[in-house]
């Protein structure tokens, strides 16, 4: 047998002094009875009856948990991985306080809404690598997204086609194959500007491999200036670089893939919808085993403490009544 719960302090105190009250008034009672030529035995089973209702009391405040049983733990959940863009034009400020600080704050939000799937991080510009691969582990994730900056990735342009490439592998390359592709999924976040050429083929990959891609554009179609700490960057006349959001290119992406479009701008945040719609999705079983269990028998010892009462209430003794 083994026990929920312990005795605390507190609990082990007031038992103590319920026991010294209790002596004290049976003591009382026994005194009483002797006086007037009560015998003994008369008392002796209120005593009795009363202590074993106590004991039974305090041993379903422990919870005895006995007897052997077996459950089933299944596992379900997704792979996710997200891809984000961090080439130079998502320092524009244009949402503030740049698109790339948003995204950061709206990312851990994400790793908190699926704390059941894994996670994995991969950035690109017109480079792509992986940042944290799959895992269940938030801690390692938020602190992968703490140090993104657009100086972590060489190139300064964006090249959809080689973050997909690289998404679908990391994705598709488990030892064990998923009988669900549909639980695999993709989340590409960048402001939408591809200079990419092989990003079509890529497309046609993912969407033969059934995995679902969602993505999230950050930006204004008006645009902004790209902010470094010598002003503002400007292109090979001298003037000032506009960047703006290309939402056109990112919905056609997610039509072409089962997925669907989301943007962060000025007004709207739609990071909201995107995780309640990756949250409908249904989740793939990872792992299934079988443990041994023991429950909580606490109500056995309290449903026995009860009739005990009950049968203390109606019954009496002869002289006296307790």
């Amino acid at each position: 047998m083994t026990w929920i719960s312990s005795l605390g302090f507190e609990e082990i105190i007031f038992i103590i002094i319920f026991l010294i009250l209790y002596f004290a008034y049976t003591f009382r009672v026994f005194t009483v009875a002797k006086r007037v030529g009560q015998a003994y035995s008369n008392i002796l089973p209120k005593f009795l009856l009363r202590s074993l209702m106590f004991a039974l009391l305090i041993i379903s405040l422990l919870g005895p948990s006995f007897g052997d049983d077996k459950k089933e733990i299944k596992a379900v959940g997704k792979d996710i991985m997200i891809a984000v863009d961090l080439s130079a034009s998502m320092d524009a400020y244009d949402v503030a306080p740049t698109r790339l600080e948003k995204i950061k704050y709206e990312l851990k939000n994400i790793v908190d809404a699926f704390s059941s799937d894994r996670i994995g991080l991969l950035i690109f510009s017109s480079e792509s690598f992986v940042q944290c691969p799959l895992t269940y582990d938030q801690n390692a994730l938020n602190l992968f997204i703490e140090t993104l900056n657009t100086r972590l990735v060489p190139g300064s342009s964006t090249d959809f086609g080689g973050a997909l490439n690289m998404a679908h592998d990391k994705l598709t390359s488990e030892d064990a194959p998923s009988s669900k592709q549909k639980s695999k999924i993709i989340i590409l976040i960048s402001d939408g500007e591809d200079f990419g050429d092989d990003t079509e083929s890529e497309v046609n990959k993912i969407n033969e491999s059934g995995i679902r891609l969602f993505t999230l554009g950050v930006g204004t179609e008006e645009g902004s200036k790209i902010r470094t700490s010598r002003g503002f960057r400007k292109d090979k006349n001298g003037k000032d670089i506009i960047t703006k959001l290309d939402s056109r290119s990112m919905r056609n992406l997610a039509d072409e893939t089962d997925g669907e479009y989301f943007e962060i701008n000025q007004e709207d945040n739609d990071v909201g919808r995107l995780i309640a719609t990756i949250n409908n999705i249904e989740g793939e079983l990872k792992d299934a085993k079988t443990v041994d269990v023991s429950a909580n028998k606490y109500f056995y010892f309290l449903l026995a403490a009860i009739i005990l009462l009950m049968i203390d209430l109606v019954t009496t003794l002869k002289i006296i009544k307790i």
